[in-house]
């Protein structure tokens, strides 16, 4: 009798027994490509030789050592290479075991950030429409994924949610996409002031929506315009990058595309390419002087915080992403995924946008093309999509509720950092074989 408790009771999962390069294999010895990389996560591949030896290794000498008492070589020397690259002046790092916790550790940095400041008044959190920060309560509040959101909302703090910048379903036709993002942009100044300019804790986005809308980057001038408002009001900018960072958009951080910094930033999945789980939550030298400088004590904290192995496979991921010219890779290959994915699918009737930066590219599914019409929920596009594609030999990320949380379907596609131009067609061929199941 099996006792693991699955994600889907009714669907028990295949087991997977092996990975080798961009391919997953079964028990019965069936192969998989990778082409959502798990969730954007084996950025690297499977089996990577390098990364294997860098856990052997340190797992040899140091497994665990409590944060309460020890810091590690391999904590201290990842934090120092991820700060060397951080964009603006992000000073700090803390590690945790996922993206869910950097979000969590964001949120209670930045409201403790301001009692330290003594502006205790602040305590409201903006953030928008169709995002996802993460499941634990914090971060599920915080983020707009209204599925995921429905049968918790009694238990979930109150966060404000202004409008994402979703050009292909709300750019006006008489409406440049420069203006469309300052108009949407507005929002934030809007909300703020309806809160109360002196209320305000922060601002929550994704550089580039992942998992709830499928690869959606903003508009020129969105962020920058963001970027504005938090700095006229005194609100941090937290930049949530756990699934479009760590090189996954042809940069090593996301949000050096737009243009910007922010006050904090939260990373995960690609950080430690699915070789060992660990996240992290950057912050400026100022809200760390803040802490530092007053109670001296950040309020928060998980039992494995900087845990050795995790940050010494960190390090070495870091090092091949930067050392073997990968993240100019990503912006290669991510331009030739896009090219393809145009070539084959680009005027199919219910395919009616493809999107992305890099190797993070999404595909929107409609019912009528010319109209955007999303298909009737009950159909379970998404579902039926991730099934046949499953069945053809290819892990991609279908998800549904695309513009709302109930309608819309679309398909994301975050392949390994390493696939072949050989790959691309395969992926190609496999998802035609999708297409054609699910739209006869």
């Amino acid at each position: 009798m099996n006792h693991v408790f699955p994600r889907q009771n009714l669907a028990p999962p295949v087991k997977a027994v092996r990975g080798e390069g961009c391919y997953l294999f079964d028990e019965s010895g069936k192969q998989y490509f990778d082409g959502s990389g798990g969730a954007a996560v084996s950025c690297l591949g499977h089996g990577d030789a390098e990364i294997i030896q860098a856990i052997q290794d340190q797992a040899a000498s140091l497994a665990y050592a409590h944060t309460g008492f020890f810091t590690s070589d391999p904590a201290e020397e990842l934090a120092d290479l991820l700060i060397k690259h951080a964009p603006g002046t992000l000073d700090r790092v803390y590690f945790v075991s996922g993206g869910s916790e950097a979000v969590e550790s964001a949120l209670k940095l930045a409201r403790q950030y301001f009692l330290e400041k003594g502006q205790p008044q602040r305590r409201h959190v903006i953030a928008r429409r169709q995002s996802y920060h993460g499941n634990t309560l914090g971060a599920l509040a915080t983020g707009g994924n209204a599925w995921r959101r429905a049968q918790f909302e009694p238990i979930l703090m109150d966060v404000s949610h202004i409008a994402p910048c979703y050009e292909y379903v709300d750019r006006a036709a008489d409406e440049t996409p420069f203006d469309y993002g300052q108009r949407v942009a507005q929002e934030l100044e809007d909300e703020i002031l309806r809160l109360g300019p002196d209320s305000v804790i922060a601002f929550v986005a994704e550089p580039v929506v992942g998992a709830t809308m499928g690869a959606v980057p903003a508009v020129e001038g969105y962020f920058k315009r963001i970027r504005e408002i938090c700095n006229q009001y005194g609100v941090l900018l937290i930049l949530d990058e756990v699934m479009c960072g760590m090189g996954r958009v042809g940069h090593l951080f996301a949000c050096d595309a737009d243009g910007i910094a922010p006050d904090i930033l939260c990373i995960a999945k690609g950080l430690g390419a699915g070789y060992q789980p660990i996240g992290a939550m950057l912050c400026t030298d100022e809200i760390y002087q803040a802490i530092s400088d007053g109670s001296g004590f950040f309020q928060h904290g998980h039992t494995y915080l900087g845990h050795p192995v995790a940050c010494a496979t960190s390090l070495a991921v870091v090092k091949a992403m930067l050392g073997r010219r990968l993240i100019p890779r990503v912006e290669a290959q991510g331009e030739k995924l896009s090219q393809a994915l145009h070539d084959r699918f680009g005027q199919h009737p219910h395919i009616g946008d493809i999107r992305g930066r890099g190797l993070f590219r999404g595909m929107e599914f409609v019912a009528d093309r010319e109209a955007k019409i999303p298909f009737d929920p009950t159909r379970n596009t998404a579902g039926k999509f991730k099934k046949a594609a499953f069945d053809a030999g290819l892990i991609c990320y279908p998800m549904r509720g695309t513009r709302d949380g109930n309608l819309g379907d679309h398909v994301l596609l975050a392949p390994p950092f390493i696939i072949s131009d050989d790959q691309i067609g395969e992926v190609m061929d496999k998802l035609a074989v999708a297409v054609d199941q699910v739209f006869p």
